[in-house]
């Protein structure tokens, strides 16, 4: 398999950058909105039914945790879930399809340079995040008293989440070269650290060594933050959360930034 780099835009060619990168975003959210139903659905149908089972279940007998009954508690958890769910398999399917297809040179002939092209995939994955994030937000709110405490800060933890699972997906997808990889990464990666985030608990429930664990999840500040924006109540502060997810983006860029000039297993 040879390798490919895609820095070859000419001198000047810098200049065009922003149209270059929102002209390739367009055409990958275009792509996206074409399977908006499938996407936007699943996670609104699944979150709906999460809170459903959970009312369900408890009743009227609803214990509070951090100072919140269990379903506000519950309800941010599981829309950030549905973000980055989202936000990865947005950036990975688009890349692994068109390297499955044959044609990722459509992507790679046009005078793009790398940043330009991890700046159109990562920022549709971040648009498809933000649509499921606010339809998924919405349509819990007929069911679940949210007290929306900071929007602000809520937007920036939805971005901030939407970015690193923007890059861990476009990461996935130039690693890939079947479905099967990707799967694996969802199913023993992604969906294992989503679920031992504190999406269902509080970690000062956990044991002091669980605990330490939690600290070290990415995902874990994610939804702590987003959480925390939207009750008022969250296990650590939102300006370590944010920067914790802020140095983590940034890594992961440079990596997958790294990783695209290079070429790295893009077949030509």
């Amino acid at each position: 398999m040879r390798r490919l780099g895609v820095e070859r835009g000419p001198a000047g060619g810098g200049l065009r950058c922003g149209a270059g990168s929102w002209s390739r975003c367009a055409e990958e959210v275009q792509r996206c909105l074409e399977v908006a139903g499938r996407a936007v659905l699943a996670s609104f149908i699944t979150t709906l039914l999460f809170v459903a089972i959970v009312k369900l279940a408890l009743g009227d007998g609803r214990l509070p945790v951090g100072g919140v009954p269990f379903e506000v508690f519950l309800a941010p958890g599981l829309a950030m879930m549905a973000v980055t769910q989202n936000a990865f398999a947005n950036s990975s399917s688009a890349i692994l399809i068109a390297k499955i297809q044959g044609n990722i040179v459509d992507v790679l002939m046009p005078p793009l340079s790398a940043i330009e092209l991890l700046v159109a995939f990562v920022g549709a994955s971040v648009t498809r995040g933000l649509a499921v994030g606010i339809c998924v937000t919405v349509a819990m709110m007929p069911f679940v008293d949210l007290p929306f405490w900071s929007l602000g800060w809520a937007l920036l933890f939805v971005v901030l989440a939407s970015i690193m699972m923007g890059l861990i997906g476009v990461l996935t997808g130039l690693w890939a070269d079947k479905f099967d990889h990707m799967a694996f990464i969802t199913n023993f990666v992604i969906t294992p650290l989503a679920f031992l985030s504190g999406t269902f608990y509080s970690i000062d429930r956990l044991p002091e060594f669980a605990q330490g664990i939690a600290f070290v999840n990415p995902f874990f500040y994610a939804i702590d933050g987003f959480r925390h924006a939207i009750t008022g109540q969250g296990d650590v502060s939102l300006v370590l959360g944010a920067t914790v997810l802020g140095v983590i983006d940034l890594v992961l860029a440079v990596w997958a930034l790294h990783l695209f000039r290079r070429g790295y297993n893009l077949k030509a």
